[in-house]
């Protein structure tokens, strides 16, 4: 996925405005997950201390493996943060885009104390929040609560894809987490579907369709 530029900073704007206007903690929601041929989504929710942001918090896509890592250690210990996962078997039964919804929602349904407001990536809002929301379009790289939780979200599905990859050797997940780069592909190709491969992704249904048909 192409990275924005690495001008475009968040900040604290829309969470200020929440909090002037008597919203007493404002959560940022992220996923990360939706592309990938493999894996669960995984969406998590952070609040920030206002006065303890770590520094550097941006889009994770912009930034390096070991700098989310760093950040996300960061965050664990200095803000309130909640993850929410929705299986391969939920994606499935859902598709994908609800998948994400229901992963979000149960990462706010996690956090330790109930939100008074919540700022969401993307144009979709997950039902049932319980709490006023926004849906920022780009969230992770013009707020920088939403931008904590894309950092958090990608690094506990990576380490996730990591511990599937040790199951699973040849699939290169430790290295592309399950999106469908030329190693994953050729591995499709010589070693079959796995069960946390994703069945309704085309790339995927094509490849089990043809196999059907193949005969002795």
């Amino acid at each position: 996925m192409p990275r924005r530029p690495a001008s475009l900073r968040p900040d604290f704007t829309r969470e200020a405005i929440a909090l002037a206007g008597g919203a007493s903690r404002v959560a940022g929601v992220d996923e990360a997950g939706r592309g990938p041929l493999a894996g669960p989504v995984v969406a998590a929710a952070v609040v920030l201390a206002p006065g303890d942001i770590p520094e550097g918090l941006a889009d994770s896509k912009t930034l390096s493996a070991p700098a989310r890592r760093a950040l996300a250690e960061a965050l664990m210990a200095r803000a309130e943060a909640s993850l929410g996962w929705a299986s391969v078997a939920e994606i499935e039964a859902l598709n994908i885009l609800q998948a994400s919804l229901l992963a979000m929602r149960r990462a706010v349904a996690g956090l330790p104390r109930r939100p008074g407001f919540v700022l969401v990536d993307g144009n979709r809002l997950p039902e049932g929040l319980g709490v006023p929301a926004e849906a920022v379009v780009g969230g992770d790289a013009r707020c920088l609560s939403v931008a904590a939780a894309s950092i958090v979200a990608k690094v506990a599905r990576d380490a996730e894809m990591a511990r599937l990859a040790a199951l699973h050797p040849g699939y290169g997940w430790e290295r592309n987490a399950g999106y469908p780069t030329p190693e994953h592909r050729a591995a499709l190709r010589t070693l079959g579907v796995t069960p946390h491969h994703r069945r309704s992704f085309a790339p995927i249904r094509k490849m089990l369709c043809e196999d059907s048909r193949i005969t002795p």
